[in-house]
């Protein structure tokens, strides 16, 4: 008899924030090609549709979802239509890198807001539901290499992403009782539309060479394979952790010796 794979999504609902571009794209893709029925969620319903289109021709099940987690209004809208949502993943982000003292009110509500307020108002709603319905549940959110590092100029970044870390270990153990895994991945040095200028310097790719063991940035794709891990069957007994997808960034260090 054939055995179903630890790894399939087949049968579940996967719910992703973040979706129209980047890794949050990434990892619907991969979500839907586990076999998982993905709801693709952002703001921009244009490139949800023409994705969700994309992933529905290939046989995958799929749909557009409006969401703007930056608006209270909008999270609770899609809280109350989404329906049964086994996984959630949350991708939502935004960056700006200044000295601290440089930011505007405006700049760090907005980060603060997007990053943190609107992803804990998600995840505390459709948390609540997985728990009515009682059939346990997957949360993944997505930090960053500031959620257990730090670098400089992106303190507000580092703030938001520092407490997602500390959501997923505190979700963790609230909702272990109720089946719901709660995990954290946290991003290396990935290649996306809000880095990729910077990380066309030569510079930082010189640099990068003697920082970590993996001496390339890495791609949203990167990321996926890890996401869907954490999503399916196979994570059920990981709960609380944050892996760093960040090519040993976080944990090496290249240096010139060479043994005789």
């Amino acid at each position: 008899m054939a055995k179903t794979s630890p790894f399939s999504l087949a049968g579940k609902t996967a719910l992703i924030a973040g979706a129209s571009r980047g890794i949050g794209l990434a990892i619907a893709k991969e979500a839907a090609a586990a076999g998982a029925h993905t709801i693709l969620a952002s703001r921009n319903m244009e490139a949800l549709e023409k994705e969700a289109s994309a992933l529905i021709s290939e046989g995958c099940s799929a749909k557009a979802l409006p969401l703007d987690v930056a608006d209270d209004a909008s999270i609770d809208r899609c809280v109350e239509t989404v329906g049964a949502v086994d996984i959630l993943i949350n991708v939502s982000g935004t960056n700006v890198r200044k000295r601290l003292q440089d930011f505007t009110q405006e700049e760090y509500d907005r980060i603060m807001q997007t990053n943190l307020h609107g992803i804990v108002r998600l995840t505390r709603g459709i948390g609540q539901k997985m728990i009515e319905r009682g059939q346990g549940g997957k949360v993944v959110n997505i930090g960053s290499l500031m959620s257990i590092l730090g670098l400089p100029y992106l303190a507000v970044y580092a703030m938001t992403k520092s407490a997602l870390w500390g959501l997923t270990r505190v979700l963790a153990a609230e909702w272990g009782r109720h089946n719901i895994q709660v995990n954290c991945i946290a991003p290396g040095f990935i290649i996306t539309d809000l880095n990729r200028k910077m990380w066309q310097a030569k510079e930082m790719t010189d640099w990068l060479v003697g920082a970590q063991a993996n001496s390339t940035p890495g791609t949203p794709e990167d990321c996926a394979a890890t996401a869907v891990f954490l999503s399916s069957p196979g994570s059920n007994y990981i709960t609380g952790q944050c892996i760093a997808v960040d090519g040993g960034y976080s944990t090496t260090r290249i240096w010139p010796f060479e043994p005789a």
